[in-house]
């Protein structure tokens, strides 16, 4: 296949690439390489995939729509993994124009273009953070979505909604993936592992808010990239029982399908600190402080659908994948370890 791979100088994004190439893909990438996290990491990914064989790269925004038109039309791709977005909640209280634009207008120009220049699966990135102000837990993609805490939040709910129509519409098979905590090595700078190692290493105090009583399903790269691809060779049919009047919002009488990826083992913040203390042979300072605005206190993943799909099952337990997060972070980091 010809796969499309959006946001490839990211986290996620890399590594999906990665995995493609190895089952023997060809994957173009497109990333806009911008400056809400260092840069340098972005970089070092892309020297991760650069020269590889079926590997070609295109640095443009996604909001540039003649110029991602003129890209489908030359590169065809036969499906697109869609990860490219503004990330951070945090950020969407400050910057939210980085959010509408990212996010939303962008999604659009990727869905007029698997439109207008037919793929076979568009597979895109929706998030955790959909589930707002919901308290049922574990989170199903059967439970409603209607109450984001944060724009974020709310972009990608939106994304799902402008995903719907499409499907609809034009008959485009959709996948969203609503991914719950992400993390490994080379992950993303301004996300809790990587901030936390940097502090404990630099003998500065963790802020640690809601006192330390969030618990997050923390799941390791390597699970989220088999999700991933597990999907892509699976693009959704109708759902010939949607029942309109009690409606399913995770399937559709559209190609359309929404997916949970998470461990489906919460774990508490002060329990993945102390994991990390433990690898790093050093305790950390801790200043506790209250929720966050546009925050929520748990999350967890219900990802019984997706295994019933694809046989999905998260494999890397969280005191793996922490020792694998610090062993990578020390070796990449070296003597700047605590200056990340």
């Amino acid at each position: 296949m010809k796969v499309l791979v959006t946001g490839v100088a990211g986290f996620i994004g890399c590594e999906t690439a990665l995995r493609l190439l190895a089952q023997g893909h060809e994957v173009a990438g497109i990333d806009n390489l911008n400056d809400y996290y260092d840069v340098s990491l972005k970089r070092a990914r892309l020297a991760r995939l650069q020269g590889r064989a079926g590997y070609s790269e295109a640095l443009f925004c996604l909001s540039d729509e003649a110029r991602l038109r003129e890209w489908f039309a030359h590169y065809r791709p036969d499906a697109v993994v869609h990860l490219a977005a503004q990330a951070g909640v945090r950020y969407s209280l400050t910057h939210p124009q980085a959010y509408i634009t990212s996010n939303l207008v962008a999604f659009g120009n990727i869905l007029e273009c698997c439109r207008h220049f037919p793929v076979e699966h568009l597979v895109y990135a929706s998030s955790s953070s959909v589930y707002g102000s919901n308290a049922r837990q574990p989170f199903s993609v059967s439970h409603g979505v209607d109450h984001p805490v944060s724009l974020y939040a709310a972009t990608k709910k939106a994304n799902e909604l402008m995903a719907h129509s499409y499907s609809h519409l034009y008959q485009l098979p959709t996948t969203g993936l609503r991914f719950f905590t992400v993390y490994g090595p080379w992950g993303r700078p301004d996300m809790a592992p990587m901030i936390f190692c940097r502090k404990i290493l630099a003998g500065e105090p963790l802020e640690v808010f809601n006192h330390g009583q969030h618990r997050r399903d923390f799941t390791f790269i390597d699970d989220i990239v088999a999700g991933i691809l597990g999907v892509i060779a699976l693009p959704p049919r109708p759902n010939p029982d949607w029942d309109p009047v009690v409606a399913d919002p995770a399937t559709s009488s559209a190609p359309y399908r929404v997916f949970n990826i998470g461990c489906e083992q919460p774990v508490h913040l002060l329990e993945f600190i102390e994991l990390l203390e433990r690898r790093l042979g050093r305790e950390a300072r801790k200043i506790m402080l209250p929720m966050q605005p546009g925050d929520v206190a748990e999350t967890y993943a219900d990802v019984s659908a997706l295994r019933d799909v694809t046989g999905y099952a998260p494999r890397v337990s969280i005191a793996e994948g922490v020792t694998r997060f610090v062993d990578w972070y020390l070796d990449f980091y070296g003597a700047d370890a605590n200056r990340s």
